[in-house]
């Protein structure tokens, strides 16, 4: 088993067709329980997983032990590393202990589980593979925060959940006099009201309960670079209020202090709501929305610009290729390039990006194909989704064949030991129970007790 090369590894979720939840950081040493209870460490909401189902240990090496449930974990090797003859590359594990690659993939219930590793965070001074700039409005929003990056005035980005908003802000301080400082980017609506206080105005000791010791926040910290303050229309009254002040005096107050400190800082932000509308009403401060607004950049939604859907797409494989240490990036095959340009993206690039990552790991050849896409996008280009049955997709499929198979020796176990239950549950190496079990679930008629 080849050892996995140095770097951050993450566990990633693959439900239906998104990738479920945050991936999980899986660092050397670690020990994550999956399964349904809600204790587990990472909790699957699937009626086939079992309460505990398996455990994962972060190594060196990494590995799966399976923790013995009814249906088992399934393990398929990353694409090169199986048998590329096999209809289905996949080993059952049941209460079993295995090593993993970088890649590999394991099969629980509904639900896929990939280890692949972490994408760094892209540097300040690097706009990452997101940005393509073809369409001529897209060109256009760009060239206009090219002219205004090179000011101080504050920018309002706007634009639908996921469109690049916050790929937009590091153009704008990599085109900056600020480039070689800090950028610093705050979610508005990830954090508590007191908790964003502290994170942006800093505080002294004994300020709350906790503050051991004095802290400068975020807007002291990126003295003389660039605040990106995502999701501003979440920002709460109390703190919209001595962002203001911040804006307009240009410094900080610390939670605790009584002696402001001074701070150069530029401010962009970004929302995908009307914070317009939302100042008219009363919902945000218009003297805030006017600081902010000095002037607003709209990106268009990824479906009015899907020239750029195939450039985005093939960034994006090379990327997610490296995080599952693919050596050979798959290409987009004419079917699948047409369906991905066809498709309306209603989550942007967000859920172009999501697409893409799930397509790496379902599919172990050269090719994207169809059928390695989330179903309602491989139907939009007119292509029906895949089948048997129509409705599932790959790895649903491979679920149904694997489970055929299962059926098919459990059918000749009890074949081979003329009906006795407790003979062919030790001939399957399973419990009784579980025997029973499986024949309710693949609907075989259980044998009846021989007649003396």
């Amino acid at each position: 088993m080849p050892t996995p090369k140095e770097g951050a590894l993450e566990l990633a979720l693959i439900s239906g067709g998104t990738i479920t939840t945050r991936p999980r950081p899986l660092p050397p040493g670690a020990r994550l329980t999956l399964g349904r209870a809600d204790d587990n460490d990472v909790c699957v909401d699937d009626p086939a997983v079992s309460r505990r189902h398996c455990v994962l240990h972060g190594g060196p090496p990494i590995e799966v032990e399976d923790l013995g449930g009814a249906n088992g974990t399934q393990l398929r090797p990353a694409a090169g590393r199986g048998d590329a003859n096999a209809t289905l590359n996949l080993r059952r594990l049941s209460g079993e202990r295995s090593a993993l690659c970088v890649g590999d993939a394991l099969i629980i219930g509904g639900v896929v589980a990939v280890i692949r590793r972490a994408d760094p965070p892209t540097p300040a001074g690097e706009l990452g593979d997101e940005v393509v700039v073809i369409d001529p409005a897209t060109r256009d929003v760009y060239d206009q925060a090219a002219r205004a990056a090179r000011s101080a005035i504050s920018i309002l980005v706007l634009g639908e959940t996921g469109v690049g908003k916050d790929v937009l802000a590091r153009a704008i301080h990599r085109l900056s006099p600020r480039a070689k400082r800090p950028f610093l980017a705050l979610n508005c609506a990830a954090l508590s009201e007191s908790l964003l206080e502290s994170e942006l105005f800093g505080h002294e000791k004994g300020a709350f309960t906790g503050a051991l010791q004095a802290r400068p926040g975020l807007l002291e910290s990126a003295d003389g670079g660039t605040v990106f303050l995502d999701e501003i229309g979440d920002l709460p009254p109390t703190v919209q209020v001595k962002l203001l002040r911040v804006i307009e005096q240009r410094e900080v107050l610390r939670v605790g202090a009584r002696t402001p400190r001074a701070i150069d800082v530029r401010f962009v932000s970004a929302t995908h709501r009307d914070l317009e509308a939302l100042a008219a009403r009363g919902d945000f401060r218009q003297d805030l929305f006017f600081r902010l607004n000095g002037i607003s950049l709209t990106l268009p939604p990824l479906r009015a610009r899907s020239v750029e859907v195939a450039e985005l797409a093939r960034r994006m494989l090379a990327s997610s290729a490296r995080q599952v240490d693919r050596s050979l990036v798959p290409s987009l095959s004419p079917a699948a390039l047409a369906a991905l340009t066809a498709y309306h993206w209603p989550g942007n690039v967000r859920e172009l990006r999501n697409a893409i990552e799930r397509a790496v790991v379902l599919a172990e050849g050269r090719e994207i194909l169809p059928e390695h896409l989330p179903p309602r996008i491989a139907a939009a280009a007119g292509r029906p989704a895949p089948a048997p049955p129509p409705d599932l997709d790959a790895l649903e499929r491979a679920r149904c064949e694997w489970k055929a198979a299962e059926r098919q020796r459990v059918l000749d176990a009890l074949a081979r030991c003329d009906g006795n239950q407790t003979k062919a549950a030790e001939l399957l190496g399973v419990s009784r129970r579980t025997l029973v079990y499986r024949l309710d679930e693949y609907g075989i008629d259980r044998p009846r007790k021989r007649q003396e």
